[in-house]
């Protein structure tokens, strides 16, 4: 591990508390030194034959140096691509359908070095082991050694290069004890972007499987929430229209969540990914990231943010819609 003063500064960001992690600490990797990975001919072009069977039509983000491919995968996961358009190397985001990375890959005509794994469920990082099968020599990386495939471990803070993209490690436990999130900035200061897999959902978040209300308010209150305004949110799900009907539930006069909703259903309706969000809109109808505020205090009748946090998870994992 060295310490790299050349990488961007990035928004300062508090360790959860079940985590201390010293600040001159930084993994800095750069992937050009890695060998592409050698794609299957067999595979490519397999896409737009196939988009028939996906809960949703695959989509392309592009910034200046950045380009994000979103692709659907399972009932309602997303896998991403994160290209560097600068040296046309990648990295794959919690890639559980092996084929189609490699297929979108090689549409792309990119070069596969890396996997980030936001955690260890088999629907993000059940498709490790057979895209290193698929490409020999890809790491793979992670914060929890339940991971497959995994071959290089990330804590909070650690710093990632992905030719010109400059990647920060999140640690945000509660879904998951090892639950990673993956904050991604260019140097040239366009829109940044945060891979938030199970934590942050549009308009929600994951479930306290493996932690506490205290650390979920942590990751989105005190961690994701200090994040550029504009930073854009590519989730793990298409939970969207459920998660603001909660949201519309707990804040009936507010009409960020109205506006939303209707968008969000119009955009299923055509099958099309409600993926990405920003922070900034997060912070106005997502009722996780709202606990601080007078009307999520008064639904749940309480004062403490992390009590009302606590509070809603268990409404919403009730919630029938």
């Amino acid at each position: 591990m060295t310490k790299n003063s050349d990488l961007v500064n990035f928004p300062k960001v508090h360790p959860p508390p079940a985590r201390v992690v010293s600040a001159h600490i930084f993994l800095h990797i750069n992937f050009l030194q890695h060998p592409p990975a050698t794609l299957p001919q067999k595979l490519s072009g397999t896409l737009q034959g196939q988009r028939a069977k996906f809960h949703s039509h695959p989509l392309t983000v592009s910034r200046p140096n950045m380009k994000i491919k979103l692709l659907p995968a399972l009932q309602d996961n997303y896998m991403y691509l994160l290209i560097d358009e600068a040296t046309k190397l990648c990295a794959a985001v919690d890639p559980v359908d092996p084929k189609l990375i490699m297929s979108a890959v090689q549409d792309e005509g990119v070069s596969l070095t890396t996997v980030l794994t936001t955690h260890h469920h088999w629907d993000h990082a059940g498709g490790n082991e057979g895209l290193v099968k698929l490409a020999p020599g890809i790491d793979v990386f992670g914060g929890d050694d339940r991971i497959p495939a995994l071959t290089n471990h990330v804590s909070h803070g650690d710093e990632l290069k992905l030719g010109s993209l400059n990647i920060k490690c999140l640690h945000t436990p509660c879904h998951t004890t090892g639950h990673i999130c993956y904050f991604v900035t260019s140097n040239d200061e366009h829109q940044p972007a945060v891979f938030t897999g199970d934590t942050l959902f549009i308009g929600g978040c994951g479930r306290f499987f493996e932690g506490t209300a205290n650390q979920m308010y942590d990751a989105l209150v005190n961690i994701l929430a200090a994040l550029p305004k504009n930073t854009n949110v590519f989730c793990g799900h298409e939970y969207t229209v459920n998660n603001l009907k909660f949201a519309a539930h707990v804040e009936p006069q507010n009409e960020a969540v109205q506006e939303k909703i209707l968008w969000a259903k119009e955009q299923r309706s055509q099958s099309k990914p409600t993926i990405p969000s920003t922070i900034g809109d997060e912070l106005l109808f997502n009722p996780f990231m709202r606990v601080r505020e007078a009307s999520l205090q008064k639904y749940a009748n309480l004062t403490d943010p992390i009590e009302v946090m606590k509070f809603i998870r268990i409404k919403k994992n009730d919630f029938k819609g």
